[in-house]
């Protein structure tokens, strides 16, 4: 549910699976690009430093909390790298007039060469400032923020829950440039509507809607024959909906995005380590039959994390009008490798 407390009531009691986030650090724009994983982990350093965030301290966090269901902290040192490397353009009031604000995300930091050690951080001064001012917080729910599948789908959860309670309001409108740079959509990636909507937008929304408190639903809107602008639409689900929502953070990752993205189950791939069958697509049957079962899970192992339909889906519609590859098995798993270099989450 979306907070707006002042600032002063960040050291009142929380429960454990949710907190609050700036709304500044909601609505900023990325200059570098992070990923799903940095995001994730950038959320629960400021969760963790929250009594103190505004304060020049350094605050201590143990690594394990950081890597989540990954047995490697690799992945961590890569994401701080990131963090500290990233810069972001932050909408700020300077003087009673609007301005933009450049600021880093994540300042020095100390990790210990132990798997299980702690990490030492600090949060830099024109960011601790930023949120010392802030007056509006989305309030996130750990649960949901772990389930959601990519990092256009947290991001547009982070925007929908700054805004959900917001008495005098329940839409906004954004030129596609400033949703693009606010969903952290890479520089020359999906620049035309039908791609960002069909990429980007459509799964994000359909994953919040599925998981979190609020609906939401974003449309497009034209300037002559092009669409320049977008108005996004929140609100309150209802009771059963909510029970529905609590429901599907039951599910299995995999279960819980057949059920967003309405898959329904005809033909069964089936995946090793004890994690039942993912069901391939319907709609894949008119693109062209199944490819080889270990085919499938080559592509779920190399690349954790991706809808192997979906690009399977990609790759169909790429190679649409070319001559059939002569072994479509290989073709897919090449073409997986460059989508996945080219979209990175």
């Amino acid at each position: 549910m979306a907070d707006t407390t002042d600032p002063h009531g960040r050291g009142k009691a929380r429960t454990p699976t949710a907190w609050s986030k700036p709304g500044e650090l909601v609505d900023l724009i990325e200059v570098t690009p992070l990923t799903l994983n940095d995001r994730r982990i950038y959320n629960q350093l400021l969760e963790n430093a929250w009594e103190a965030i505004d304060k020049p301290v350094t605050h201590v966090v143990s690594k394990s909390a950081l890597r989540g269901s990954h047995n490697s902290n690799d992945r961590v040192g890569e994401s701080l790298e990131r963090l500290m490397s990233a810069i972001v353009k932050v909408a700020v009031i300077w003087d009673g007039e609007p301005a933009i604000e450049r600021v880093q995300l994540l300042g020095g930091n100390l990790e210990s060469g132990r798997a299980d050690g702690l990490l030492e951080y600090e949060i830099p001064a024109r960011l601790r400032k930023i949120i010392r001012n802030s007056q509006v917080f989305a309030r996130l729910q750990r649960e949901v923020m772990f389930a959601l599948s990519s990092k256009y789908a947290l991001t547009l959860y982070e925007m929908v829950q700054k805004r959900g309670n917001l008495r005098w309001k329940a839409s906004e409108r954004f030129t596609l440039d400033a949703l693009r740079g606010i969903m952290g959509v890479p520089k020359g990636k999906l620049s035309c509507w039908s791609n960002l909507k069909l990429r980007a937008i459509d799964p994000a929304v359909a994953e919040v809607n599925a998981l979190s408190d609020f609906m939401v639903e974003i449309s497009p809107i034209k300037t002559g024959r092009a669409v320049t602008h977008v108005e996004m639409r929140w609100w309150s689900k209802d009771g059963d909906a909510r029970g529905a929502a609590d429901r599907a953070l039951q599910f299995s990752k995999v279960g819980r995005r057949v059920k967003s993205e309405g898959r329904t189950e005809q033909v069964s791939i089936p995946v090793s380590g004890g994690q039942g069958v993912r069901p391939r697509p319907a709609w894949l049957d008119s693109r062209g039959a199944a490819l080889q079962t270990s085919t499938y899970e080559t592509a779920r192992l190399r690349h954790p994390g991706y809808d192997i339909y979906f690009v399977e889906g990609e790759w169909r519609s790429w190679a649409a009008n070319k001559e059939p590859a002569a072994d479509p098995d290989r073709a897919f798993l090449a073409f997986f490798r460059s989508y996945a270099e080219n979209n990175p989450i």
